[in-house]
C-alpha cells in the first residue's frame, strides 16, 4: 500500500483521505495531550520552580527582622549547624550571623530539588522539602575555582 497521493483528485475526498485526516487529527490531539501532561508534571515547569525558589529566598530575607520566622525558613540541617556553632538557639544565633541585606533577585538556577538564588548582595542555596523550598546556605560569596564561602550552611 502506497501513501502517495492519487493522480486523480476525486479520491482525495474519499474514505482513505478522510481516515488519514482523522488519524492526523488524533495524532495532533495525542501530542497536545502529552505536551500538556509534561508541563503539568514538571517537564517544562522550570519557570514555576524558579519562581517558587526566588519567593522562598525573598521571604527568608524579609523575615530576618523576625528571627523565629527566618529560622523556620531554614533547612533542618542548616538550623542545627547554626545552633551548634553558635551554641545558641537559632532565633538568637541568626541575627549574629552577619547576613548581608540581599537586595533584589538577579537570577535563579534550579537543578532538580536544589536551587541557587543570586541576589544583588547575597547568594542563597535552597533545597526542596515536603514543606516547600528551605534555605540550606545564605550569606554566600563566590570564590574563584573554589566552592562558595557561606556565613550559614547546613552539613
Amino acid at each position: 500500500m502506497s501513501y502517495a497521493e492519487p493522480a486523480d483528485p476525486a479520491p482525495a475526498y474519499g474514505i482513505v483521505s478522510g481516515v488519514r485526516a482523522a488519524s492526523a487529527r488524533a495524532s495532533g490531539s495525542a501530542l497536545l495531550t502529552v505536551a500538556l501532561l509534561g508541563a503539568l508534571t514538571g517537564c517544562g515547569g522550570a519557570d514555576v520552580r524558579e519562581d517558587a525558589a526566588a519567593r522562598a529566598a525573598t521571604r527568608f530575607e524579609e523575615s530576618l527582622r523576625t528571627p523565629d520566622a527566618a529560622c523556620a525558613a531554614l533547612a533542618p540541617g542548616t538550623r542545627e549547624e547554626l545552633e551548634h556553632d553558635a551554641e545558641l538557639p537559632c532565633a538568637r544565633a541568626l541575627p549574629d550571623a552577619g547576613l548581608p541585606e540581599a537586595g533584589s533577585v538577579r537570577s535563579v538556577d534550579v537543578y532538580g530539588t536544589q536551587a541557587r538564588v543570586v541576589a544583588a548582595r547575597d547568594t542563597l542555596f535552597l533545597s526542596f522539602f515536603p514543606q516547600g523550598w528551605k534555605v540550606v546556605a545564605a550569606g554566600c560569596s563566590p570564590r574563584p575555582a573554589q566552592p562558595y564561602r557561606c556565613r550559614i550552611k547546613g552539613g
